[in-house]
């Protein structure tokens, strides 16, 4: 998993990939004439950080195959990060579809990737710092971008159950919002045919 990265870490992974490859180990002094000491400690922190590098034993460093940094950008992280959370939260609409559905249905693919999960309005500061520090592209009620993200929508009130470690919106309202749009007709037949007496 690899996390992006401000634009003089991107340079320094070139510079580092353009001399060394993916098989050759590089030192932190390889920096010692170009920037400062603070600044060699800094973009070698971010590196290893978000991925783009690793530390090796002999205390050297190699550069990540950048097919694999590239394509890491991409990876689904935001179910993982989640555990993480100290708020309560509740998987929303088209989330909440996804894992009522057991993930019959998912909504994601590369290119979009997006969690609908409601916060409570009180709680929003902590939920839009929590996912800048997991380096988690947020907005508030809509918003995209490529790749994964996420859209908080603010509640006064969030009732939440739990279903596969996730809090997530109640099934009796994730069969109603499944029932609102016809895209959702598999998820919500499968939804129906599971819970069947419970709907």
């Amino acid at each position: 998993m690899t996390i992006e990265i401000p634009q003089y870490g991107l340079k320094a992974y070139a510079l580092f990939f353009s001399k060394h490859g993916i098989q050759g180990r590089f030192k932190q002094s390889e920096l010692d004439w170009i920037v400062s000491s603070s600044m060699k400690k800094k973009i070698f922190a971010l590196l290893l950080k978000t991925g783009w590098i690793k530390k090796n034993q002999d205390g050297t460093y190699s550069c990540i195959n950048p097919f694999q940094a590239i394509r890491g950008l991409l990876e689904f992280r935001v179910p993982e990060i989640m555990k993480k959370a100290v708020k309560d939260y509740a998987f929303s609409q088209l989330s909440a579809i996804e894992i009522w559905s057991d993930f019959s249905y998912v909504q994601r693919g590369l290119e979009k990737s997006p969690y609908f999960i409601k916060v409570l309005k009180k709680d929003l500061s902590y939920w839009k710092r929590f996912f800048n520090s997991n380096e988690v592209h947020n907005y508030v009620r809509s918003g995209a971008t490529i790749g994964e993200f996420v859209v908080l929508i603010p509640v006064n009130f969030l009732p939440y159950e739990e279903k596969d470690g996730f809090k997530v919106d109640s099934l009796k309202e994730t069969i109603t919002y499944a029932q609102s749009n016809e895209i959702y007709a598999y998820a919500l037949e499968y939804i129906e045919n599971k819970y069947g007496a419970l709907v």
